[in-house]
């Protein structure tokens, strides 16, 4: 996995989207979303089967995760699928996810993922 140094200060627009990102996943809805995402694509339809939610709800939320750049879409007939955007969201997932665990649990961080020097190694 590569990973590229983080400037402080940060880029005003690298800033700005990453603010975004996180304004995206303030939603549990939205989090669920990118989880089944993470499984491969899926149509609206078959998004709203899964959380058993309605296909306004799901779209509207779908918008908010497009407009961020964390899924995209491709369009096959009538039906948009739905995918995430790259490897770094579903990075990104796991990371958050792990963070989250290992908070509840109480386990230790993992070896060599301190910050050094403006970057992760």
């Amino acid at each position: 996995m590569h990973r590229h140094a983080i400037p402080s200060p940060a880029h005003p627009e690298d800033l700005s989207r990453v603010t975004a990102v996180f304004k995206a996943l303030s939603e549990p809805l939205r989090v669920q979303l990118l989880l089944l995402l993470r499984d491969g694509e899926r149509n609206v339809g078959q998004l709203v089967e899964a959380l058993g939610v309605p296909q306004s709800t799901v779209s509207r939320h779908l918008a908010l995760l497009r407009s961020a750049e964390l899924v995209r879409t491709r369009r096959e007939t009538t039906s948009v699928y739905y995918h995430l955007a790259d490897g770094h969201v579903a990075r990104l997932l796991q990371e958050a996810f792990s963070h989250a665990q290992h908070e509840r649990l109480g386990l230790p961080d993992h070896p060599g993922t301190e910050t050094v020097m403006g970057s992760v190694q």
